[in-house]
């Protein structure tokens, strides 16, 4: 069975996006490319970097855990990219 991942990326703006993904460094080239795979919201910020991740034994839990971590504030994201 595959490990979910959460991950960070952090945009040409210096923004941050959350996603959810089995690999990270897939996810990360369709960020940084022009494939319709990508999220609408990197495509006009590239380029975008991996910052941050954590695993998840299933879809499920990585979604609850994104969700919480879109509720959380910039600084409480710039905290948790910055200790993780």
């Amino acid at each position: 069975m595959n490990n979910w991942y959460v991950y960070i990326v952090r945009c040409a703006d210096e923004s941050l996006y959350t996603g959810v993904t089995i690999d990270c460094d897939r996810r990360v080239n369709e960020h940084n490319n022009d494939s319709k795979l990508g999220a609408r919201y990197t495509k006009t910020r590239r380029p975008v970097a991996l910052v941050w991740q954590e695993s998840w034994p299933d879809r499920s839990s990585a979604m609850r855990r994104e969700a919480a971590i879109k509720r959380m504030t910039r600084q409480q994201k710039l905290k948790l990219v910055d200790c993780g």
